[in-house]
C-alpha cells in the first residue's frame, strides 16, 4: 500500500468515526439535530403573516400519489389568510394545474430561485405576470385549489434553484422548512 492510500483509508476512518460519535450522541440525549438552511440557500421572509411553527409541516420528503416526491412545505391556514412574498423579485407566472391548483411561480431578484406558492383560493389584486414585487407583498390567498382537499385549506409552498434556462419549472428542489424555520426564529 502507497502512502496515500494509507492517508486516504485513515481520513475516511477518522470521518466515520467523527459521524458515529455524532449520532452516539444524539441518541444519548434524545436530541434530534435541528434543520439547518445551507449557506447557498435564500434568506427568506414568512410566507404568511402570524406564521407560528405548529402551523408548518415538514413534508419535504414525503411521497405523493403516482410516486412522486412532495418537495415542498405544507403550511395549514385558513381559507382566505393573505400569502406573503417570502423575497423581492417577479412574478414569472400564473398557472392554474390539477396538482397545485392556482399557482404562483415567483424569481428573486438576481433569478437564482423560484419560490412556489400553490392551492390559493385566489390571487391578490393586481398581481400579474411581470409584476414586481417586494418581500412582504401580498400574492394570493390560502385556499384549497387543486388536489389538495376541501377540508384543508394551506399554502403548499416549494424553492426550487433555477437553471440557466431560467425556467420557472424543474429546477433544483431546496427544502424550504429550515429557512421557514430561521425565518421565524428571526422575527
Amino acid at each position: 500500500m502507497t502512502s496515500l492510500q494509507c492517508k486516504g483509508i485513515g481520513l475516511f476512518s477518522l470521518g466515520f468515526a467523527l459521524g458515529a460519535l455524532t449520532v452516539a450522541i444524539l441518541v444519548a440525549t434524545g436530541t434530534p439535530p435541528a434543520p439547518q438552511a445551507s449557506a447557498q440557500s435564500p434568506q427568506i421572509g414568512l410566507p404568511i403573516a402570524g406564521l407560528r411553527l405548529a402551523d408548518i409541516h415538514d413534508t419535504f420528503h414525503e411521497g405523493r400519489g403516482g410516486g412522486r416526491p412532495h418537495e415542498a412545505t405544507d403550511i395549514l391556514a385558513p381559507r382566505g389568510t393573505p400569502v406573503l412574498s417570502v423575497d423581492s423579485g417577479t412574478i414569472v407566472k400564473l398557472f392554474t394545474s390539477r396538482d397545485g391548483g392556482l399557482t404562483v411561480y415567483q424569481f428573486d431578484s438576481s433569478q437564482v430561485y423560484c419560490y412556489y406558492y400553490a392551492h390559493l383560493d385566489r390571487y391578490a389584486e393586481g398581481i400579474a405576470e411581470r409584476t414586481r414585487v417586494k418581500q412582504g407583498d401580498c400574492l394570493g390567498f390560502v385556499g384549497s385549489t387543486g388536489n389538495a382537499r376541501s377540508a384543508g385549506p394551506h399554502l403548499h409552498f416549494g424553492i426550487t434553484r433555477i437553471g440557466l434556462e431560467k425556467h420557472w419549472w424543474g429546477g433544483e428542489p431546496i427544502d424550504p422548512y429550515p429557512l421557514l424555520i430561521q425565518a421565524l426564529q428571526k422575527k
